[in-house]
């Protein structure tokens, strides 16, 4: 990872991390908390004079920076959602793009971060008498449900697959 930034002792972040930023606002007598959640896109800076750049695709894809003082009093709580995996210390390439390619990013594996899809299975209410005849025609699974349950997590895997679009080709004529 190119830039680190240990913000007070409590998170490590760098660049291309997805992060949520928790900030104070004041209005008038009303003080509340404001998130802004976007990709880190360079740490620039040196020991305690350090900021962050945050960039987020707001509505219309209109792309929004905030600038963040690693001392800023507003700064209450940074939140990581995904760490990325990048070559470059600054992003400024993710300025050009639009839509969801703004915001794509390798993502490395971070454990506890994402929660695992269970299979679903197929619980037996009452289990079913086998005739001796029936007992020789039986997979080597060993029962009917072990056999559901199989189908049932080979349909959960294809689902998960991404579906392969046939684009045609466009034929231009002069």
């Amino acid at each position: 990872m190119a830039n680190m930034l240990d913000w007070r002792g409590q998170t490590q972040i760098s660049s291309g991390d997805t992060i949520r930023v928790h900030q104070t606002v004041v209005e008038g007598s009303k003080t509340r908390s404001q998130i802004f959640e976007g990709v880190v896109i360079r740490i620039r800076g040196h020991k305690g004079l350090k900021s962050f750049t945050v960039r987020k695709i707001a509505t219309n894809s209109i792309g929004v920076e905030k600038i963040f003082p690693e001392n800023s009093p507003t700064v209450t709580k940074i939140d990581i959602k995904k760490q990325g995996k990048v070559r470059r210390a600054v992003l400024s390439y993710l300025r050009g793009r639009v839509g969801r390619k703004a915001t794509r990013i390798k993502d490395v594996f971070v454990k506890g971060a994402g929660k695992l899809e269970e299979i679903p299975t197929i619980k037996v209410a009452k289990e079913e008498k086998v005739r001796p005849e029936e007992k020789t025609t039986k997979n080597k699974l060993g029962s009917d449900s072990a056999m559901e349950a199989k189908k049932i997590a080979r349909l959960a895997r294809k689902a998960k697959k991404k579906k392969k679009v046939e684009r045609k080709e466009k034929i231009f004529v002069r």
